[in-house]
């Protein structure tokens, strides 16, 4: 399920397209063999339909959904990543407590040597 703060994305853009084109809630549940209370409560979250029903809806209306996929982009090393890949659950996690104790020790050591200076 696609949401943001509580509102239903997929309801989001039925509404912009169902208003785009001019067609009622009604008029809309017609078209695909649903009704309007259905179109309503997708289109304010109370629904979430499946991306299927989704694009047949959106299909009643003349448009078509398109789903995008994008890189990320990381300045991450292959091989750390591929290493990270072959630990186990157990492992990942003892690493990253490692990691967590050694920025809370620097933190300290830190919040010491700025104490220092102003002394």
């Amino acid at each position: 399920m696609l949401y943001t703060t509580g509102v239903s994305v997929l309801g989001d853009h039925l509404r912009a397209a169902r208003l785009r084109h001019r067609v009622s809630q009604r008029s809309l549940a017609i078209r695909a063999g649903t009704t309007q209370p259905a179109i309503s409560r997708i289109e304010s979250g109370l629904e979430s339909p499946s991306y299927e029903r989704f694009t047949q809806l959106l299909l009643c209306l003349g448009e078509r959904p398109q789903l995008t996929v994008e890189p990320l982009e990381l300045d991450v090393d292959p091989a750390d990543l591929a290493r990270g890949r072959s630990l186990s659950y157990e492992q990942r996690l003892a690493e990253s407590a490692s990691w967590n104790l050694v920025a809370t020790t620097l933190e300290i050591e830190g919040a010491k040597a700025r104490a220092r200076e102003r002394s």
